[in-house]
């Protein structure tokens, strides 16, 4: 069962957390199951960003995103090379790091 570490956000994770989740589960599916309340605005249809996150360790074992996931990160706040949209992000065996973002499109907090 891989592992996902969760780095401290203020709004959905202050502390941190470490979590467990299924092989094939996405990330999202597992955030939501240890009761941190990822946004998810489309119901994990891979139609907005607001679940979009950083993948900080085990970006590679995610496997590639496709193009219509691609094409809504270019509109994630906070961009980088290993974000991805944690209902799109499936695990593999390899545990994860991830952090949320402070913002997203659909909630911003001063």
């Amino acid at each position: 069962m891989p592992i996902i570490t969760i780095l401290p956000n203020e709004e959905y994770c202050p502390g941190g957390a470490v979590v467990q989740a299924d092989r094939g589960t996405s990330i999202c599916e597992a955030l939501l199951e240890h009761a941190i309340p990822i946004e998810h605005a489309c119901e994990m249809s891979c139609a907005c960003t607001t679940c979009h996150v950083v993948v900080r360790k085990g970006y590679g074992s995610l496997g590639e995103p496709d193009e219509s996931e691609e094409d809504l990160l270019d509109r994630a706040w906070g961009l980088e090379p290993t974000s991805r949209l944690s209902c799109q992000a499936i695990l593999s065996d390899q545990d994860v790091t991830i952090e949320i973002p402070k913002y997203s499109i659909n909630h911003a907090k001063e």
